[in-house]
C-alpha cells in the first residue's frame, strides 16, 4: 500500500507547507502518542526528541511537544543532537519513543521527522500506515483530561553521554595522537560533539562548517558538498578530512591528497578488516543497489558477499537483521554497525577507518582505495511541478528504454533507476566496466526520461 506522508526515511518535505506544517505536525505527535502509548510498559510513557540546526526545528519541536503531551507522554527535549544520538538515547533512557526532527543533507528549507521505538531502531511499513490513518482521523485521537496532561523536560547532558557512547565504539586504546584531521560537521547536528569526541581521542582538529545559524545547514558544507573540505586538507597538510551531513548519519571522507573516499570504500576497508580480525558476521555485508560493482567484486575476492537491497538504510538494517550480519550500509556514506547502534552513525563510521589506519600504520590514501570502482554515474531528474515520477517511469517508452540498456549492459554493467523518496526526482544510476558504455546509456536514458516528463 502506497503511503500519503512517509518516505524512504521518516516524514520530509519543505518546512512550514504539506505534511510538515505546525498543526500537522502536533497531530503528528498526538498519533504516533496514540499508537504507542498502548505498548508502554510505564505508567507515564516517556518520548524523548531531538533535532538538527534548522530555523524551522523550533516550531516543529514545539508542535510534538504539544502533541504528546496532550495524549498523556511526558517529553524529554535534549535539543541539536544526531540521529543516532537520538536512536541510542531512546534504548539508554528507557524512553517509549524517540522523535528526530531533521531532513538529514536537504537544505534548509526541507524539515523532516524521523521515530524510533523503544529499541532504537525506525518504524515498520505496518506501523507507518497505521499513523497515517490516524493523522487524518483526528477525531479518533484520544486527549487525556487536564490531569494527565504530560510534562515536558529538558536535559543536559545528552552531548556527554553520545560522545561516552561513540568512543566505546573503538579500543580503548585507540589513540590518535599525531593524526590531523579536517572535520566538516555541515553546520549541523554534530557540530559540538563531533569536534570533542575526535579531540578528546588525541587528534588535533581543524573545524569547519561548524557555526550553525539556522539557514546554512549543508550549505556549501557537509557529505553532500566536500570541496572545501578538500582544498582545507591540502592547504594544511592533514591526514584526512571527514564530512558529517546535517544529522551526522552518513559520513564521507577524503584523503590527504584530497581525493573523496566514498561510502563504498570506507565500507570495503572496514569489512575486510573485521573480517581479518573474526569480527564480521554472516561473511557478507549488506548495501544497497547503488554501491558499485567494484565493490561486489572485491569483497568476492577476500571471501565476502554483498547483499543487495533497495534503497534506503531502512531496507539495509531489514536485510542484516533478517541475515544476521552486523555490518551494512550506502555507498552516500550511511553505514550500521549492529554491535554499537540501531541507525547509521557518521561518527562512528569514521573511528572506525582512522583505527584501521591507526593500527595498520597506513595512509587514508591507501585504505580509502581498496577496490578500483566501475565508471559510475548518477544523475538526478528534477521534475516539473505536479508531475508524478512513478506515472513517468510507468510509461512504455521509458520502461522499453530501460529494459534496453539493460539488455545492452548484462554481465558488463548495471541499470538502476528509481523515484526519490524524498524530493520530486527520478534517480538514473548506470555503471559499466567501460567508460563509453556508460556515458552513451545514461545519456539516452536521462534524455528519454527528460522527454517524456516534459509531454
Amino acid at each position: 500500500m502506497s503511503k500519503k506522508y512517509f518516505g524512504t526515511d521518516g516524514i520530509r518535505t519543505k518546512a512550514n507547507t504539506g505534511a510538515l506544517t505546525a498543526e500537522k505536525v502536533l497531530r503528528i505527535g498526538q498519533a504516533v502518542g496514540q499508537l504507542f502509548k498502548k505498548e508502554s510498559q510505564h505508567t507515564k510513557p516517556t518520548v524523548l526528541i531531538g533535532k538538527d540546526t534548522r530555523l524551522s526545528g523550533y516550531m516543529f519541536e514545539a508542535a510534538l511537544e504539544a502533541g504528546f503531551t496532550s495524549v498523556g507522554f511526558n517529553v524529554t527535549l535534549v535539543g541539536p543532537m544526531p540521529t543516532p544520538a537520538v536512536a541510542m538515547l531512546t534504548n539508554s533512557m528507557r524512553a517509549d519513543l524517540g522523535v528526530m526532527i531533521s531532513a538529514s543533507h536537504n537544505p534548509y528549507q526541507d524539515n523532516g521527522i524521523k521515530i524510533f521505538t523503544a529499541d532504537g531502531f525506525k518504524l515498520t511499513e505496518e506501523q507507518e500506515q497505521e499513523i497515517e490513518r490516524l493523522i487524518d482521523a483526528p477525531e479518533s485521537i484520544e486527549l487525556v483530561t487536564e490531569a494527565h496532561i504530560g510534562r515536558a523536560i529538558r536535559i543536559d547532558d545528552a552531548a556527554g553521554r553520545y560522545i561516552e557512547f561513540v568512543k566505546h565504539s573503538v579500543d580503548a586504546s585507540l589513540n590518535l595522537e599525531g593524526l590531523k584531521i579536517v572535520l566538516d560537521s555541515a553546520n549541523g547536528a554534530a557540530y559540538k560533539v563531533a569536534p570533542q569526541t575526535i579531540w578528546e581521542l588525541g587528534a588535533e582538529i581543524i573545524s569547519i562548517a561548524d557555526e550553525p545559524n539556522g539557514t546554512n545547514i549543508n550549505a556549501h558544507c557537509g557529505s553532500t558538498h566536500i570541496e572545501k573540505l578538500q582544498e582545507v586538507v591540502r592547504q594544511t597538510g592533514a591526514d584526512i578530512g571527514i564530512a558529517l551531513d546535517g544529522d551526522a548519519d552518513r559520513v564521507i571522507l577524503c584523503d590527504e591528497n584530497g581525493q573523496e573516499i566514498d561510502g563504498d570504500q570506507v565500507m570495503a576497508a572496514i569489512a575486510v578488516d573485521w573480517h581479518q580480525q573474526g569480527r564480521l558476521k554472516g561473511s557478507a555485508i549488506a548495501a544497497t543497489q547503488m554501491s558499485n560493482m567494484g565493490l561486489e567484486k572485491y569483497l568476492e575476492s577476500n571471501g565476502l558477499s554483498l547483499k543487495r537491497t533497495a534503497v534506503g538504510d531502512k531496507y539495509v538494517m531489514q536485510e542484516m537483521r533478517q541475515k544476521g550480519l552486523n555490518f551494512g550500509g550506502e555507498q552516500s556514506g550511511h553505514m550500521i554497525f549492529l554491535d554499537y547502534g540501531t541507525t547509521g552513525d557518521g561518527l562512528i563510521a569514521a573511528l572506525q577507518f582512522l583505527s584501521i589506519m591507526q593500527r595498520k600504520k597506513i595512509k587514508a590514501s591507501e585504505l580509502g582505495s581498496s577496490f578500483k570502482p566501475f565508471p559510475q554515474k548518477l544523475e538526478n531528474i528534477r521534475l516539473p511541478e505536479g508531475v508524478d515520477a512513478q506515472q513517468i517511469l510507468d510509461e512504455a517508452v521509458v520502461k522499453q528504454s530501460i529494459k534496453k540498456s539493460q539488455d545492452e549492459l548484462l554481465g558488463k554493467g548495471r541499470v538502476f533507476i528509481r523515484k526519490s523518496g524524498t524530493e520530486p526526482l527520478i534517480r538514473v544510476m548506470v555503471e559499466a566496466e567501460e567508460d563509453a558504455d556508460m556515458t552513451q546509456h545514461i545519456n539516452i536514458l536521462t534524455a528519454q526520461i527528460k522527454q517524456t516528463a516534459a509531454q
